[in-house]
């Protein structure tokens, strides 16, 4: 299953816990594809550099190198028209239809309030491990 992870669930999956590092743990396990874009690794980087100065215990590093090894990187053209209200997030959306994926887990208002968008459903953390638990281990 193709699945674009927002910078409000990656980074909290990366500095805190909860169902952001779940979702994380199901990428690590094989359990979600993730997929990303340029403009999304660049803002992991720039946000995540950010949260480093303030909890450099975390290790950002170690999962931005997984991020680059193992995340499926597309090119994701911009979409045709503004969807999001806050334009910045319409570079999950175009990732996800570039990449054919079903999902953008996020936890941002904005980007929730664009689904469904085409084929793309945008859903909370919780919602995305609700579906694993009734899916089978393996990749769609």
């Amino acid at each position: 299953m193709r699945v674009v992870v927002d910078t409000s669930v990656f980074l909290p999956g990366v500095f805190f816990g909860g169902p952001p590092r779940d979702v994380l743990a199901a990428w690590r396990a094989s359990r979600i594809e993730m997929v990303v874009s340029g403009e999304i690794i660049q803002e992991y980087l720039r946000v995540g550099v950010r949260l480093s100065a303030r909890f450099p215990d975390a290790d950002l590093d170690r999962v931005l190198d997984m991020v680059a090894e193992t995340a499926t990187l597309v090119s994701a053209p911009p979409l045709p028209e503004p969807v999001c209200e806050d334009r910045d997030d319409d570079k999950f959306l175009a990732c996800a239809v570039a990449a054919g994926a079903r999902y953008v887990v996020s936890s941002d208002r904005a980007l929730l309030a664009t689904s469904p968008y085409r084929n793309v459903t945008v859903l909370r953390s919780r919602d995305l491990l609700d579906i694993l638990r009734v899916r089978t281990p393996a990749k769609e």
